[in-house]
């Protein structure tokens, strides 16, 4: 009985010994795939580009309101809609989750407007093109240009100069299709001194200016159609380097 006793006791300790190795790690495991489903680009309709806007209705002797319309867009939340008045640069930004918007704006005056398109968290929300358009004014027949846009230098930025000169590049557009000549102006202070008048002959328009090294500079242009009404660009600088 003693000899069996020992043998059983050896054998419970050679079982005990063979568990003592655990179980395999788990492997690890794999997060789920998310996928964000990004927003369409909205395709603008109303008011029409380039045009005196035909939709405002009347409110008052300075004010229309104006329908903005645009197409509907797949993965998208929200719409932003930024317009901004071009004469003055003051900007206003409504949110809604339809694909139209009625605003009152001041008559007589020219406007550019798109529409950003936002989707879920962590998507890129979509913008439009750039529209602009006129407000009609009561027996209004004849617009102003709208102010051109002074497209190269940027403003603010740095370039260098070739053979000491520096080319200017604006483009500018009119719903009347009769722009006639620009001015520009360009100086080393406030871009008050006026370098000479340039006829309209396309819708973007570029001249080469001497310029000195290591100056800042100041350059703005002024649209003027066939019945003398004036637009004018803001000042932009750019420094030579």
């Amino acid at each position: 009985m003693k000899r069996l006793f020992i043998t059983l006791f050896g054998f419970l300790i050679i079982i005990s010994c063979s568990k003592g190795g655990g179980d395999a790690p788990a492997p690890p495991v794999t997060p789920p795939v998310v996928v964000i489903l990004e927003p369409g680009t909205p395709a603008l309709i109303s008011p029409a580009n380039n045009e005196p806007c035909e939709d405002g209705t009347s409110i008052n002797d300075t004010q229309s309101e104006v329908n903005f319309q645009w197409g509907t867009t797949d993965n998208t939340q929200n719409y932003v809609i930024t317009i901004t008045n071009l004469i003055d640069n003051s900007e206003l930004t409504f949110n809604t989750s339809d694909a139209n918007k009625v605003v009152a704006l001041s008559k007589t005056e020219p406007y550019r407007w798109s529409v950003t398109a936002q989707g879920e968290t962590g998507s890129t929300p979509a913008q439009s093109s750039l529209w602009k358009f006129y407000l009609a004014g009561d027996a209004q027949v004849n617009y102003a240009p709208f102010p051109p846009d002074l497209l190269s230098p940027k403003s603010g930025s740095n370039v260098f100069a070739v053979n000491n000169e520096v080319t200017l590049t604006w483009g500018a557009s009119d719903v009347d299709n009769d722009l006639s000549t620009y001015k520009v102006y360009i100086d080393d202070v406030d871009g008050s001194t006026l370098l000479g008048s340039y006829s309209h002959t396309a819708e973007t328009t570029s001249i080469a200016v001497s310029v000195s090294a290591n100056t800042l500079y100041y350059w703005k242009v002024i649209a003027i159609d066939a019945n003398e009404n004036e637009s004018d660009s803001g000042v932009y600088t750019f420094r030579v380097q």
